[in-house]
């Protein structure tokens, strides 16, 4: 597990009064600290479900593919093109 990270974010005029809105008696978290997670904890999920989407659209088109389109290789000649890819 990695350390925990502190982080030091300056907000002023527009964005300090909506924070403020979010945080508080009035506002849906108890403190700054807990809606920065929870806008993280979002991010993180919007980034996983475009990854998957994306992985997901790419599945489709292949196996969207006829059958005779597809080329056998072998692992060998798999694995050497990948080599010649990264190279």
């Amino acid at each position: 597990m990695t350390k925990p990270m502190n982080l030091n974010v300056r907000v002023s005029g527009p964005l300090s009064d909506f924070v403020a809105r979010n945080v508080g008696d009035d506002g849906l978290y108890e403190n700054v600290s807990e809606y920065v997670r929870d806008l993280i904890r979002r991010d993180k999920e919007r980034v996983e479900r475009e990854v998957f989407e994306t992985l997901k659209a790419e599945l489709q088109r292949a196996f969207a593919t006829p059958d005779e389109d597809y080329v056998e290789v072998d692992r060998d000649t798999f694995l050497e093109e990948l080599r010649q890819r990264h190279e």
